[in-house]
């Protein structure tokens, strides 16, 4: 574990972006190819605009992403294939990419995306912390067990409440109750992580993921264990996390 903590949400998008772009380009020299898992919300907005950027060699990368909620359309403002289209893919030649669909058949679109999924590792994926430390979308108490890629979750009422903050919905009775997401070992598989988490409203989850030992009552604490997880963080975030009790 490296945790990096930048002066502004700005200075830690361009930091996570450069490393991103240092780990695709070795995937793509060693094997010709890399694949990447990325993260949506409002915490990565910084990262993408400077990840699009990057000098990587893009027809030689396949992206895949980590959820996206059951019965919305993708015309809505909320849903996360429509995010990645606008602030990713509209930017960057990217040959291959697996979006997660999570209207029609659930259950058959889940098995495509687990089989698309399984033809090799992935090199890379940008996870985000939730304000109630969930990672993708398993919400607290998390599944740690589960070896399917894709699954079905519920989502509880914290969730539901940063999407609201977050703008994406105008109510709570608005946010789908359940989403489709990517498995905490299936993002544990990933070669590296990379965690872009700035702002204030994330300071506790923090200080919760590093302060406490691995609980699936705190999903973000999982990352620990991995042995390349690099979590950035800006000064905000950074503000309620104590140094001197993190816990590896």
């Amino acid at each position: 574990m490296e945790v990096k903590v930048l002066n502004t949400p700005e200075e830690l998008g361009k930091a996570a972006a450069e490393q991103a772009a240092e780990v695709l380009r070795a995937a793509i020299k060693e094997r010709g190819r890399a694949r990447l898992t990325l993260s949506t919300g409002a915490s990565q907005l910084e990262f993408l605009r400077h990840f699009v950027q990057a000098d990587v060699d893009w027809s030689k990368v396949e992206m895949f992403h980590l959820d996206e909620y059951v019965d919305l359309p993708e015309t809505h403002p909320a849903s996360f294939r429509s995010y990645l289209k606008e602030r990713f893919l509209a930017h960057v030649p990217i040959s291959r990419y697996a979006l997660v669909n999570g209207e029609g058949d659930i259950r058959r679109n889940i098995e495509q995306l687990n089989a698309r999924l399984n033809e090799a590792p992935v090199d890379l994926a940008l996870i985000g912390i939730g304000e109630n430390a969930h990672v993708a979308f398993n919400d607290p108490p998390a599944d740690f067990d589960t070896e399917e890629p894709y699954l079905v979750v519920d989502l509880v009422e914290s969730c539901k409440r940063q999407q609201v903050g977050e703008g994406w919905f105008r109510s709570i009775e608005d946010v789908p109750k359940q989403a489709i997401t990517m498995s905490i070992r299936q993002i544990l598989k990933s070669a590296v992580i990379i965690s872009c988490v700035p702002y204030q409203v994330k300071a506790n989850a923090i200080k919760l993921t590093l302060e406490n030992e691995v609980t699936n009552r705190i999903p973000s604490t999982i990352l620990k264990t991995h042995p390349q997880w690099t979590l950035y963080l800006d000064k905000d975030s950074a503000s309620k996390a104590d140094a001197g009790k993190v816990t590896v």
